[in-house]
């Protein structure tokens, strides 16, 4: 489906000019809350009613909507019911190990009664939902609620795993998949792609398309969420990789809706004032243009302590100028403070810093200084960084991130850190060698130069609007026409 064309169906006639009430229901990860939250500030926007629905905890903890939203956006509290297995109070994937994961899928299927229930209550006419809430399908089609995956992966990712009649028979295949399947691309891609896992990633995938405690797979979780959709919308745009766009449609029978890369807007006011950004922005102002490597892995990924020291004793050695953000995850489960390795920050000092707690990422990557970043590969992390133009150094670790890492090195914006294809470990010289190669070394300049490019795609807000005005549009018209 082409975004630039307007859709010319008037589905329900008059009725397109009623104001709509949306539904909003993330996974429970800050990484899905937060596209969720930015996509009903567009459709709030133009006049439509949203209810976004989670439990008390993740909603105290969202950042806090303009007051233009107040009467618009409706914060639906539904407690997160108590699972053997789950740490108390944990309601995110943040309060959380990786391995507790599977607990908190199955105390969310919990949440099904009173969702029901408020559902009925006020029988909205879209429900946009998450992957994990694969029991929405019946509800949706008893209740007669038009209904959307939003999925805040990227193409490839859904992709990768085929439709979703082969996802749902994952869950009592009698040949389960096995690790090997998983190092290749897959055979229902039509076209040339570097797509693939590495065996350490694979064995995630492997445990994805097996049962566990909450008594399904999260592989089937997908296919059941994809089944009988109205749409998926996803962060996705046809000017980059669209052939993927189109492969999704063709899987799965279903309406595909990119929303664009919906590219993040850097506030400035309030910042301004702020004494983080303060002292940040001295340290980089010091910098001289394009010579930072800026570091993070994102909020959610545990690295150990052997992880910590290769990635330090790599910055050091690169000689490059470094700004690294180094939370402890909160739900790490470990009290033990972060340890570097003994003198690094002092060898480093004025070449580098460790910055421990929160950061203002986009600020920081509007930088005038900056000029790569190391990064997990979210793909609202890639989106942040090509949008200004820096080229990405590569170190994925869990779900979409390898698969991204492919995709954007076989682009040519950034090169991903070589690893021990068994165990995923990585040394410092590979560490080094990637920064020094894509920050300063005459054969990254290509990179550099590609990665500059693309952030007139990446940042173009005026595409990526049209986009979402498409969007909007398709669920002003495409409604069921409620008794």
């Amino acid at each position: 489906m082409d975004p630039h064309q307007l859709l010319k169906s008037k589905a329900n006639g008059d009725e397109s000019n009623k104001k709509l009430h949306i539904v909003m229901f993330p996974w429970l990860a800050f990484g899905h809350f937060i596209p969720f939250l930015e996509l009903s500030k567009f459709i709030a926007q133009k006049g439509h009613k949203i209810s976004f629905i989670s439990t008390p905890k993740n909603i105290e903890r969202l950042p806090k909507i303009p007051s233009e939203f107040s009467n618009s956006i409706n914060f639906v509290k539904i407690p997160l019911p108590k699972v053997d297995g789950l740490p108390e109070n944990a309601e995110a994937t943040m309060d959380i190990r990786t391995e507790e994961i599977i607990y908190l899928k199955k105390a969310m299927d919990g949440m099904e009664k009173e969702v029901t229930i408020f559902l009925e209550k006020n029988s909205p006419d879209w429900i946009i939902q998450d992957f994990a809430q694969y029991w929405l399908a019946p509800i949706s089609a008893k209740l007669g609620i038009s209904r959307i995956y939003y999925s805040i992966y990227n193409a490839w990712f859904i992709s990768f795993f085929g439709s979703f009649e082969h996802m749902i028979n994952t869950n009592n295949c009698t040949s389960p998949p096995k690790l090997e399947d998983f190092l290749v691309p897959q055979k229902w891609i039509p076209f040339e792609t570097k797509a693939a896992y590495r065996r350490h990633e694979a064995r995630w995938v492997v445990g994805s398309s097996q049962k566990n405690v909450s008594g399904v797979s999260d592989i089937y979780r997908i296919g059941v969420t994809i089944k009988g959709l109205d749409a998926i919308i996803i962060r996705h745009c046809h000017e980059f990789e669209g052939q993927w766009l189109k492969l999704l449609e063709d899987l799965n029978h279903v309406f595909v809706l990119p929303t664009g890369l919906m590219p993040p807007v850097v506030q400035s006011s309030s910042d301004e004032r702020n004494e983080s950004w303060i002292s940040i922005k001295e340290w980089l102002d010091d910098k001289p243009k394009s010579s930072v490597v800026y570091v993070a892995l994102g909020s959610e990924v545990t690295i150990g302590q052997s992880e910590i020291n290769e990635l330090a004793h790599g910055l050091e050695s690169s000689g490059s100028p470094f700004f690294w953000v180094l939370r402890k995850p909160s739900g790490s489960g470990n009290s033990n403070p972060i340890e570097l390795p003994d003198g690094f920050e002092e060898r480093t000092k004025g070449r580098g810093i460790v910055w421990k707690s929160w950061a203002p990422q986009l600020k920081i990557l509007s930088h005038d200084s900056v000029g790569g970043f190391l990064t997990h590969c979210g793909w609202s992390s890639i989106i942040e960084g090509l949008m200004f133009g820096h080229p990405l150094i590569m170190l994925p670790f869990l779900v979409d991130q390898g698969l991204n890492a492919r995709i954007l090195e076989d682009k040519g914006v950034g090169v991903e850190v070589p690893r021990n294809e068994e165990d995923g470990s990585y040394t410092s010289d590979s560490v080094a060698n990637s920064v020094k190669l894509v920050m300063v070394e005459n054969a990254g300049k290509i990179i550099r130069e590609k990665a500059k490019e693309l952030s007139s795609l990446f940042g173009n807000k005026d595409l990526h609007d049209k986009y979402i005005e498409n969007l909007i549009e398709f669920l002003e018209n495409h409604r069921k026409v409620k008794n």
